[in-house]
């Protein structure tokens, strides 16, 4: 009797036939798993990338040499653009010269004078007089600007002893000078109406300095003696448009 045709097992528990089988099913399944993975969806394959980056260098370095983005191959030196029509600068609006100096001279006030003087300037009758209708306020300019720049100690005019002063003046500009006692002199129930220019407040800083005393407080004896009078310069009136900002006067337009 003839033997099957069956091909030999290389062990009892393994059917070779079965497991060929189920490999060539297995990879069809794959195959076709692969193919919807990749119908227009595939990544992008190593050869793109290297010739994408080729390109994006070469670009690059046209674009370098080309001086795109540089700031000076654009807009020429000295250039400024021209304002639109009807929108130039005028700059701020003038203001008359009392109100300009006095809004300076508030400030001024507010930072060197108000903590001793108070701000209504009446002081406390004792250690720190008023500033209210004196005439060591309203009075001789110069008088006045001593006393501010150079402080004050022992007895005024009529007998009285304050507290003393300190001197205000060090690192105070013409500009802070003028506006400040402008504004004490127009303000406060005081009434004077003038204006004391740069040009005056210049003149007081140039006779603190050239003091016999120079760099210590003013006496009332010595303000008697050489300071009971007006700063020298052009009066200003009040009324005289000026640029808020530098007080210079307004130019016309």
């Amino acid at each position: 009797m003839s033997t099957p045709n069956k091909k030999p097992d290389l062990e009892d528990s393994i059917n070779v036939t079965e497991v060929h089988d189920r490999l060539v099913r297995d990879v069809a399944a794959c195959a076709r798993e692969k193919r919807i993975a990749t119908n227009g969806k595939e990544g992008i394959s190593l050869w793109a990338l290297v010739v994408g980056g080729a390109v994006f260098l070469i670009a690059g370095g046209i674009l370098g040499g080309a001086n795109f983005g540089s700031y000076s191959a654009t807009f020429r030196e000295g250039y400024e653009r021209s304002p639109a029509p009807g929108a130039e600068d005028t700059g701020p609006v003038p203001k008359e010269a009392l109100v300009a100096y006095m809004a300076k001279g508030a400030k001024i006030y507010s930072a060197k004078c108000n903590g001793c003087h108070g701000s209504e300037a009446k002081g406390n009758g004792s250690t720190y007089p008023s500033l209210v209708g004196t005439p060591w306020v309203i009075g001789e300019t110069q008088r006045f600007a001593m006393i501010i720049l150079n402080g004050l100690t022992g007895p005024v005019d009529n007998g009285k002893t304050y507290g003393v002063m300190p001197p205000q003046g060090i690192g105070m500009s013409p500009e802070d000078l003028a506006t400040v006692m402008t504004y004490v002199r127009n303000n406060f129930g005081n009434s004077v109406g003038d204006v004391i220019t740069l040009d005056m407040a210049k003149a007081a800083i140039e006779a603190s300095a050239a003091r016999a005393g120079a760099g210590n407080m003013v006496t009332g004896e010595e303000l008697a003696a050489e300071h009971t009078k007006m700063l020298p310069g052009d009066a200003l009136d009040p009324k005289t448009m000026v640029d808020p900002i530098s007080l210079a006067p307004a130019t016309a337009p």
